[in-house]
């Protein structure tokens, strides 16, 4: 893990690379947000997202979490690091991070060869970056003694006072003042004089995301800033620091437009599994006054499920609704489907040991609480843009299109390219999975009661009744799919609208 054979400036191609060991604090027991370091933001948890910075950026040899939990240790060995187990007098509220570090330096070198840099890196910053891991590392290697980010900031800062304020505190002012009450200091600036921002000295904030040390320094001092100190400037965006539960809501809503460049890219992903009703239609149902039910989806949608087909990767609707409208659908994409299920997140996991599909690798779409569970479970959640709150702030990408207006067509871009074509386009292994034509919209062999063509208005054919029940013809004889929790779906006759299929 990491870049071996980096040579700083002193060394040159024969001398050995210098070690650089990040160290990520995460105890179990947080009590301003419980569990605050397995919290997702962006669908991914805190302690993973900086897991991942730090395997990304240059000079890292080897990323280690310091932990006292066990899921937080399961989840880093997971996520790809390695594990130093906290011992209990370094995992209360009073313990230091530096204390964390010497430990976790102990261990580490107690296994391997002794470490040159040291990083502390925090999962409290949600959006800490690779950029942030290397300049740290970098400014070090380098040759400054610490390392740490900050951010430009341009605020006047106050501070209220009880006691007496001296001349250095009031920037130069007469004399010292003695107040009765509470007195506003200011800190960085005389409040006498209000200059404008750009005649102002460039003020910096300490972000908390991460910082560096030389070893050899950090024992002799036992604290992170000793020596010269190398300031790393960060986008003033991405600073946030987590600790109450207002800021997890700031990042979870700030999570889709700093993560935007995060979309999956076709190597990420073995399968796509989609919602039905707000992700593959706008999540509307049109009723008449005989109580039939009409539904709207995009045709640009059935473009990128065939161009997705095409290209062999598995597809699967998955949904709560009973209405045969979502089985038709599926029939006409060529899909297969799974809809009445009263747990998604179990079909799913099935779904996936059934088909030997990791989870990790699922792309799975959807609008709503009722698709939390299966977002746990897939290694790309997807929200579409008109989801609610809720799943927006817990998927790891959001689209830029509402559900039933192109955001399935979206992805397929995200996984295929703009114009839908895969590089090496592979057939998947499943014969009923095996694009045979090249219409999705044109009816072929095996698809059973097509949906009437645009313009018609014919009712969904009546749900059997439980003794005549039989398989949906998307099942596969030879890997049955999950039954569904209702095998008699309720019979709503279902027209189509027109121009909408």
């Amino acid at each position: 893990m990491g870049h071996p054979g980096y040579t700083d400036r002193a060394g040159g191609p024969d001398r050995p690379a210098r070690r650089v060991l990040a160290v990520i604090p995460a105890r179990g027991g947080s009590k301003g947000v419980p569990g605050k370091n397995l919290t997702a933001v962006g669908g991914v948890p805190l302690l993973v997202r900086a897991v991942r910075a730090c395997l990304a950026a240059r000079h890292v040899t080897e990323v280690v979490v310091s932990t006292d939990d066990e899921t937080i240790a399961a989840t880093a060995r997971t996520a790809g690091a390695e594990v130093v187990v906290r011992p209990r007098e370094l995992a209360h509220d009073t313990a230091t991070s530096e204390a964390a570090l010497l430990h976790a330096l102990d261990a580490c070198e107690a296994r391997s060869a002794p470490a040159d840099v040291v990083l502390l890196v925090q999962c409290t910053s949600p959006f800490v970056s690779r950029e942030d891991v290397e300049g740290v590392a970098a400014a070090v290697l380098e040759g400054a003694d610490t390392a740490v980010t900050v951010a430009p900031f341009h605020g006047f800062v106050w501070r209220e006072s009880t006691g007496p304020a001296g001349p250095t505190e009031l920037h130069g002012s007469a004399a010292p003042v003695a107040p009765t009450a509470p007195t506003a200091l200011g800190v960085n600036h005389d409040p006498a004089t209000r200059p404008r921002r750009q005649d102002r000295p460039q003020d910096l904030l300490e972000t908390g995301a991460a910082y560096a040390m030389d070893v050899s320094g950090f024992r002799a001092h036992r604290h992170r800033f000793f020596g010269r100190t190398a300031l790393v400037r960060t986008d003033p965006a991405r600073v946030l620091e987590i600790d109450d539960p207002h800021d997890l809501d700031r990042a979870r809503a700030l999570a889709p437009l700093l993560d935007t460049a995060a979309h999956p890219t076709r190597s990420e992903v073995d399968a796509v599994v989609m919602d039905f009703d707000g992700t593959q239609t706008d999540d509307r149902v049109l009723v008449d006054a005989d109580g039939h039910e009409t539904v709207a989806v995009h045709r640009g949608d059935g473009l990128g499920i065939a161009a997705l087909r095409k290209a062999g990767i598995p597809l699967l609707t998955l949904s709560t609704e009973q209405n045969p409208v979502v089985a038709a659908r599926a029939r006409k994409l060529r899909i297969p489907v799974l809809h009445g299920v009263d747990r998604k997140d179990l079909a799913l996991k099935q779904w996936c040991e059934q088909q030997g599909i990791d989870p990790a690798r699922v792309l799975y779409v959807g609008n709503d609480v009722n698709d939390l569970g299966c977002f746990a479970l897939a290694g790309w959640p997807i929200a579409v843009a008109n989801a609610h709150a809720h799943v927006r702030s817990a998927a790891r990408a959001v689209t830029t299109l509402p559900g039933g207006s192109g955001a399935i067509r979206e992805i397929a871009g995200w996984l295929l390219g703009p114009g839908l074509r895969p590089t090496h386009p592979t057939l998947p292994s499943h014969p009923d999975l095996r694009p045979t034509r090249p219409d999705p919209d044109t009816p072929g062999p095996g698809i059973h009661t097509p949906i009437p063509d645009p313009g018609t208005h014919t009712p969904s054919p009546s749900a059997p009744s439980p003794s005549s029940h039989t398989p949906s013809p998307l099942t596969r004889p030879d890997t049955p799919l999950i039954p569904t929790s209702v095998s008699t779906p309720t019979p709503l006759s279902t027209p189509t609208l027109p121009n909408s299929l």
